[in-house]
């Protein structure tokens, strides 16, 4: 164990008196100064970072594209044909979706995806302010929210599964305020990935109430319970894009290529979406199509584009995927065979997933949700930095379950599995 003393005084520093309020990096940040003063290795489960190496092929692409010299040149803030064209490729091979290099836009990362995609659905009608969550989620969007002073509702989808989401989104979007529902599947921080027929309730009721559905595949394919790997043959990756025309799809090359240091992402727009005109834009921007306003006017007014040489990693990548060459879902597994060891090991010394899926068991993933009977998330977190153990709390993500944490995978190591058993043994038995 880890002195007492020395946690709860880092902990001080943050001027909280309840940890659970921490930010992802804050905890990031005490976890690490009390690791340096302690001297002992935390098991690191707060950071959702990949924790695999950046794929070879990315990393020639980018040198070459810098040897070309592209780095004294603006890229197009639309994307480099290169990458637009193998982004429609890949959106065609292994979602089976129709689309056209002009459908697919490279951002800074899926984060300014995201950070386009909200502002735009929220500046479609002005009397359609709000944005709604279906929680738990990323609490950066949120934070994205309240930077433009867009409002937002959310609810829990703990207790909405299955045919109870219907009744559920309705009840929200039947008030008429709602621009755009936003969501992820495979989901961060629960893992659970929405149903063929929970998705086609969402698309079917976005259809009805007219409403933009932002969809975040940050971890696409990574439902290992089946193989989307393979281009051209199904099963494809499972996308409310299969039942509404109304959607904004959000993917990132850090955690399926490994490739998160150099921040790039990519925006699918739907057709419909693409060259419909809003009105309420020209409030705003010189167009009233939403498909030019998000690139010139969200894109270029935050960073004028995507740097070419990242570009050129991404499209060098989803071409080697498109061809065949490499399957980057198989090359994913090895954070779904750490979730099993550690789902195991939880489970045997007491503790239970929150968040599981309608009528199956949860995939091994990313991340898993854990709680402790009779231990909320705030008394759970604390006492885990006292036995060298870091996660976060479901609070911040929306979550209504008061006793839950985030357990994230990447950072978590093989060989640090006996270590894990050994400090979980000996929190089971502090707590008899």
């Amino acid at each position: 164990m880890i002195q007492k003393e020395l946690v709860d005084s880092f902990f001080a520093q943050f001027g909280e008196s309840e940890i659970t309020r921490l930010s992802i990096r804050e905890v990031g940040k005490l976890v690490a100064q009390i690791e340096e003063k302690s001297g002992k290795e935390f098991i690191h489960m707060e950071m959702g970072v990949p924790g695999l190496p950046a794929l070879p092929i990315a990393l020639e692409a980018e040198k070459e594209a810098l040897d070309l010299g592209l780095a004294n040149s603006y890229p197009s803030i639309e994307g480099i044909p290169f990458a637009k064209n193998e982004i429609a490729r890949f959106t065609k091979l292994f979602m089976n979706l129709d689309v056209t290099p002009l459908n697919c836009t490279p951002t800074v990362g899926a984060m300014q995806g995201s950070f386009a995609a909200l502002l735009a659905a929220a500046r479609t009608n002005p009397h359609k302010p709000y944005t709604l969550f279906i929680d738990p989620g990323f609490p950066v969007q949120k934070s994205q929210l309240h930077l433009m002073g867009v409002p937002f509702k959310s609810f829990d989808i703990l207790n909405f599964r299955g045919e109870k989401l219907h009744e559920k989104l309705e009840s929200f979007l039947s008030d008429g305020n709602i621009c755009s529902i936003c969501f992820s599947s495979p989901n961060n921080p629960s893992w659970i990935c929405f149903s063929e027929s929970e998705l086609k309730t969402i698309g079917e009721l976005a259809t009805k109430y007219d409403v933009i559905v932002v969809e975040d595949l940050a971890y696409f394919g990574m439902d290992f319970r089946q193989h989307y790997g393979t281009p051209a043959v199904k099963p494809f990756q499972p996308t409310v894009a299969h039942y509404t025309d109304n959607y904004i799809l959000l993917l990132s090359a850090s955690k399926i290529f490994n490739y998160a240091g150099q921040r790039i992402g990519m925006m699918i727009i739907s057709e419909k979406l693409r060259t419909r005109r809003y009105p309420n834009l020209k409030n705003y921007f010189t167009s009233d199509i939403l498909g030019h306003f998000i690139p010139y006017g969200v894109l270029y007014a935050t960073t004028a584009g995507t740097s070419h040489s990242a570009q050129y990693a991404l499209a060098a990548t989803l071409k080697a995927v498109n061809d065949s060459d490499f399957d980057f879902v198989a090359g994913l597994h090895p954070y779904g065979e750490k979730a099993k060891i550690m789902k195991i090991l939880f489970l045997k010394y007491g503790f239970y997933i929150v968040y599981n899926d309608e009528d199956c068991e949860l995939a091994d993933g990313f991340y898993f949700t854990i709680a402790y009977p009779g231990m909320t998330s705030g008394e759970l977190m604390k006492e885990f930095l006292y036995f060298g153990i870091s996660a976060i709390s479901l609070a911040i993500t929306g979550s209504e379950n008061p006793n839950g944490l985030r357990a994230c995978v990447s950072f978590v190591r093989l060989d640090q599995m006996e270590v894990l058993e050994n400090r979980l043994k000996e929190f089971q038995l502090s707590r008899q």
